[in-house]
């Protein structure tokens, strides 16, 4: 899930997928045509069930959610560090002897901290990716599909990894969700 996007269903059926001011206007203009819908929208990062206040204009709302939304023409922050390059200074507490063993590497300070992050990355990210992914998928399914047939055991078949089990357990799903949970699961069952 490189970029933030959401989605939003209609009872169990997709109304709508993109960016979150797409959506929730989208939503908006649906709740006005039919005030009885049961819309939920969700984060396709986090699998998180969103709570939007959508009163007023369609720039009023815009506006509220601007707080959500990362601008993409913001210019690098002023200050120290190498701004252009993305860099921000930032202060962070080492104990004396961390600060000494620094002190003895071949490069910088920050050119090792950088070093050791970056391969704590590499070591990390293909279970991170998995967990994420897990994460979001068990959030979305409670909130949405947790009295559909098979969800305990779509949840034991996502943890344990068992793909072939977790499809079989959604197969009575419907189409919209199901295809969304494998959507936001598919990292999930990558091998680490």
């Amino acid at each position: 899930m490189d970029t933030q996007t959401y989605t939003a269903f209609n009872g169990h059926r997709l109304l709508t997928h993109g960016e979150l001011i797409k959506v929730a206007l989208k939503v908006k203009h649906k709740l006005k045509v039919d005030p009885h819908s049961c819309v939920l929208i969700f984060s396709d990062l986090t699998g998180i069930q969103m709570d939007l206040d959508l009163r007023g204009t369609d720039k009023e709302i815009e506006q509220r959610l601007k707080i959500f939304v990362a601008d993409k023409n913001t210019t690098s922050v002023q200050g120290r560090g190498r701004p252009k390059l993305g860099v921000v200074a930032r202060e962070i507490s080492l104990l004396p002897r961390h600060w000494e063993w620094l002190a003895s590497q071949s490069t910088g300070a920050s050119a090792t901290i950088r070093r050791l992050i970056e391969d704590a990355r590499k070591k990390t990210s293909g279970r991170e990716t998995i967990r994420q992914a897990q994460e979001r998928t068990y959030k979305f399914m409670t909130a949405i599909g947790g009295n559909l047939p098979g969800y305990e055991e779509a949840l034991r078949a996502l943890y344990a990894k068992d793909e072939k089990r977790f499809h079989k357990q959604l197969s009575e799903w419907p189409k919209h969700i199901k295809d969304h949970v494998l959507k936001l699961s598919a990292a999930a069952f990558d091998n680490e």
